[in-house]
Order: structure tokens, then C-alpha cells, then sequence
């Protein structure tokens, strides 16, 4: 099973849209463990929307379109309701 993620960086304002076989685990690593990468520069990240798929190649086809103009007008629009 693989899952589609949104996060959100309240203090931020960021968005961060990315998929994994261990939702737990990557938001640790988000989080608190990772040492490099984007996402450390924002922290805390909340978790903000998840979707799940049977197959990475399905996974990794919602992260695309997650990731277009209209992919992140939808998750900022979650966001907005969610959060604010």
C-alpha cells in the first residue's frame, strides 16, 4: 500500500506533497529525524491530507498531479479549511 501525502508548515506557510510505503515513519522524519533535504527548513509540519493506492506506479501519478497548478490550488484549498 503506498500514500499519497499533503503536509502543511503553519509557521511557514509551505506545502509539501510526496509519497511513502510508511506514512508513521516519514512523518517522523519530516519532522524530527531527517538531516538534509527541503522539508527541515520548515518545521513542524502537520498533516494536512492522505490518499492511499495499490500500486506506486498510482501513487506516484496522484503526486504529479498533486504537484500541478491545480493539484496545489486543491490541497491549499484543504489547507485553508482545515487550518485556518
Amino acid at each position: 500500500m503506498y500514500t499519497v501525502y499533503a503536509l502543511y508548515s503553519p509557521s511557514h506557510q509551505k506545502i509539501y506533497i510526496g509519497y511513502t510505503t510508511n506514512l508513521e515513519q516519514r512523518l517522523i522524519s519530516h519532522n524530527s529525524l531527517g538531516k538534509k533535504g527541503w522539508t527541515i527548513k520548515y518545521r513542524p509540519w502537520k498533516l494536512a491530507y492522505t490518499e492511499d493506492f495499490e500500486t506506486k506506479k498510482e501513487a506516484m501519478r496522484r503526486e504529479k498531479q498533486l504537484k500541478s497548478a491545480k493539484g496545489r490550488e486543491f490541497i491549499w484549498n484543504l489547507v485553508n479549511e482545515k487550518f485556518k
